[in-house]
């Protein structure tokens, strides 16, 4: 087809998806085109500002790296990361909250056993969590795997310091045949997102700050029961209602206790103040319909 204008160039790129074998796939991008012509129309998208687009975009793949994935951020802080993940975990009341991912897992992160102090030397205060994995009716769940990770005091994951070979505040622990775990980590701590990249020019030039509250990240994992990806957050922190990435839940934020020096959960004798932690976490069973 010829002598396209601003009519008719829609209709003729959908019309070039029409023999496309995958459903899905077809459905997805008919309205993919839909919506991006509309925007495009509907803002009157000038040609500087088009290629002002592709830039910002070329700059956000130059910044990913197996250490960093910008293009998760910027997914997390227009809001769609969450969106995806509110609309696809759906759940039962009673059940522990879904929340953002994260640009910061790691695949394989190092085992621990029960009680083990998974912050490995990062930075922060001492902390005691423990926990019990349930069913939606309260039964322990055993042996449920659990992934967990976490920023340091400063603010940054283990991963985006350069030359650091071991991982920190960062493990992969299994729960009892009780359902129970408990670990040693450190304080949780309020954090910006990396915002020395294009996802952070934009949050300046919308007039928004890159603050998450503080929290740990979950990944857990137990046959017959749905992967539950979450955060437990620390109640008190002044961004729970201005999160960044959206990702705030109030199921989720819980009490980070401190206690001055003194016998610790698991029995050691700690001379400076310490905190704890409690969270049970339950699991929706995969036969559930959401």
């Amino acid at each position: 087809m010829r002598n396209l204008n601003e009519d008719t160039i829609t209709q003729a790129v959908l019309a070039r998806h029409a023999e496309m074998p995958n459903e899905r796939f077809r459905q997805i991008m008919t309205s993919l085109v839909q919506h991006l012509h509309s925007f495009a129309r509907e803002v009157k998208l000038t040609e500087a500002e088009w290629f002002a687009g592709i830039q910002f975009l070329t700059e956000t793949g130059h910044m990913c790296s197996d250490k960093r994935q910008e293009f998760i951020l910027l997914s997390d802080t227009l809001g769609l990361s969450m969106l995806v993940t509110a609309q696809n975990n759906r759940k039962p009341e009673g059940c522990t909250e879904s929340t953002v991912f994260g640009p910061f897992y790691v695949e394989d992160s190092p085992e621990y056993a029960l009680g083990d102090d998974i912050a490995n030397g990062a930075k922060g205060e001492p902390c005691f969590v423990r926990g019990t994995v349930r069913d939606i009716n309260g039964k322990a769940i055993p042996n449920a795997r659990l992934e967990l990770w976490q920023a340091d005091a400063d603010g940054f994951y283990d991963v985006q310091y350069a030359n650091q070979e071991a991982h920190r505040a960062r493990a992969t622990l299994h729960a009892g045949p009780d359902g129970k775990f408990h670990f040693r980590t450190i304080v949780a701590e309020a954090y910006p997102i990396p915002h020395d990249g294009p996802v952070g020019r934009m949050l300046d030039t919308l007039g928004r700050h890159p603050w998450r509250p503080a929290h740990l990240h979950f990944l857990i994992k137990a046959a017959g029961y749905e992967t539950l990806i979450t955060h437990v957050f620390r109640n008190g922190d002044q961004y729970l209602d201005s999160d960044a990435v959206f990702g705030v839940r109030s199921s989720l934020v819980a009490d980070w206790v401190r206690h001055e020096p003194g016998t610790a959960p698991d029995d050691t004798r700690m001379d400076v103040p310490f905190f704890t932690l409690d969270f049970d976490f339950v699991l929706n069973p995969i036969s559930n319909e959401k």
